[in-house]
């Protein structure tokens, strides 16, 4: 396992690292794309293996022989290799293979030759189909567009650069950016941990906490009512304090000045030498800096774009578009802090016991935001056809969505809505063959067990930034919509129409892509 983000790069063939010329079996007639060899070189000298992933239809369709194939492959790691693995699919999409892109399997494949974690790899494509097997693995995608590719996969891919040498620009910075450049911190130290959010944002946290824990002495996590018993899930904390932050909270509470005083006062009764504050990319950390400064703690650590003045001794202004796990990392590296050699940097939580995998998929129909859910009249439908289908179903919720649990949970499905606190939910995700489910809590929580996840992904906020990490996903939902990055709460358009397009037929579909690899 390397020191940074990832282990591996696998790239698309055709359209990618050379010119496009269908069923062409000439050697010959392979021409690299810009800046291929460039890109190559310098991902190999940065410790990064790389290999190719390719899709070659034309095997099957008798275009082309396996040796005609091969011989284009050899010519192309003539100019450009070596490569550290080649997969080929040599399906035509009739065949109903598991490796043809989109599905995950040439990226699985790939990731067991090289010995390394799908997860930690990165698949560059120009096409969708590059892009979803990389999701479908639990892989970073990034694309590569040329002039065949269409506007709408541009749109819907997470990442998207204008060719390989800025490619491995981003692949680069991202793999560095978790590398500590300041010295690391006094063992022992007393850490605080502060992320005031809702469950999903203090799961992400997690590699960042146990980045700072391989060197602390003690870390506690700060985190409001929403986050804290998810808090108390993740490998590396000592202890939670809990406090809603009227700056923070979706829905705030009026500042109450003796109670944010008598706050402080507990914090400095705790004597910390330093706390780092964990935002989101639209979150500013400096009310929650000014209260750790009259809370005396010796060193604060946060990313900050407006001017902080003294209140923070470390200002970290990474890029913006940076996954919420990455970005909490890199405010830990800013620090001093790393994640040991062996933890891979995924999101993890400590449920105390293994839990076993079952062919259970789990379907979550709510959310702390009406935007971001589907309606649930739709819920019920797919409930329905993944009963159809033979699947065992089981609607979860919170306490305060058992009328919803009630009408989703059809034809059968076992209804669990309330009757579980987060750690029992954890179990069940975690036990789950898939779970389906919108921008929520417990897709985090889901990807924290390696769970594959349905994405009903609305893009009021990025899929880059909040989609579920490093576990396998299928999204679903319209990624051009008119809610587009607007952070909506509720559905600024009749219809809601970025959900309402999801079929149950898609999300059967979905969940078959993304439960064989786990069978």
């Amino acid at each position: 396992m390397s020191d940074g983000l990832f282990d591996a790069v696998l790239f698309d063939r055709d359209g990618t690292l050379i010119a496009d010329r269908p069923y062409s079996g000439d050697p010959a007639g392979v021409t690299p794309m810009p800046g291929a060899r460039a890109a190559l070189d310098r991902l190999r000298a940065n410790g990064l293996r790389v290999g190719v992933v390719t899709n070659q239809s034309a095997v099957g369709r008798g275009r082309l022989t396996r040796d005609q194939v091969d011989q284009v492959n050899r010519r192309v790691d003539e100019l450009l290799g070596p490569f550290d693995t080649w997969q080929v699919c040599p399906h035509t999409p009739e065949d109903g293979c598991d490796c043809r892109k989109p599905r995950a399997g040439l990226v699985h494949a790939a990731a067991d030759t090289l010995g390394v974690p799908a997860r930690r790899c990165v698949v560059v494509g120009d096409i969708a189909s590059d892009v979803d097997a990389a999701l479908a693995a639990g892989a970073t995608p990034l694309l590569v567009p040329n002039q065949q590719t269409r506007v709408a996969e541009v749109i819907a891919a997470p990442s998207a650069v204008t060719d390989l040498e800025t490619a491995a620009d981003w692949i680069l910075l991202r793999h560095r950016i978790v590398q500590p450049t300041a010295p690391l911190p006094r063992p022992g130290n007393n850490v605080l941990v502060v992320r005031p959010d809702s469950l999903g944002d203090v799961v992400v946290t997690g590699p960042a906490v146990r980045a700072i824990a391989a060197n602390a002495g003690k870390v506690t996590v700060w985190c409001g009512p929403r986050g804290s018993a998810a808090a108390r899930l993740l490998p590396g904390v000592d202890d939670v304090v809990e406090y809603a932050t009227p700056w923070i909270d979706a829905d705030p509470a009026p500042v109450s000045p003796a109670g944010l005083a008598e706050f402080a006062e507990d914090l400095a009764r705790r004597d910390f030498d330093e706390a780092l504050i964990f935002t989101s990319y639209h979150q500013s950390p400096l009310p929650t800096a000014l209260v750790l400064r009259l809370a005396g703690v010796r060193r604060i650590t946060a990313i900050s774009h407006d001017y902080p003045g003294s209140l923070l001794d470390l200002r970290v202004r990474p890029p913006d578009d940076l996954p919420e796990p990455v970005r909490a990392l890199a405010v830990a590296a800013a620090a001093g802090y790393r994640l040991p050699a062996d933890d891979p940097g995924d999101l993890l939580v400590d449920l105390g016991q293994p839990v076993m995998r079952t062919s259970q998929i789990v379907v979550h129909p709510g959310g702390s935001a009406a935007a971001r859910t589907c309606p649930p009249e739709l819920m019920a439908q797919v409930v329905a056809a993944l009963r159809a289908a033979g699947l065992p179903v089981l609607v979860t919720g919170g306490p305060g969505e058992r009328e919803l649990t009630a009408q989703v949970a059809v034809a059968g499905a076992v209804d669990v809505g309330g009757r579980t606190d987060v750690a029992g939910l954890t179990r069940l995700l975690a036990a789950a063959a898939c779970v389906v489910t919108a921008n929520t809590g417990p897709a985090h929580l889901a990807a924290a067990t390696g769970t594959p996840v349905v994405s009903l992904f609305a893009p009021t906020v990025p899929f880059e930034r909040w989609g579920p990490y490093r576990t396998p996903v299928v999204r679903l939902g319209d990624p051009a919509a008119a809610c587009r990055d607007t952070r909506a709460t509720e559905c600024p358009l009749p219809g809601h129409p970025c959900l309402s397009s999801i079929t149950p037929a898609d999300v059967v579909a979905a969940v078959d892509r993304l439960v064989r690899r786990v069978a």
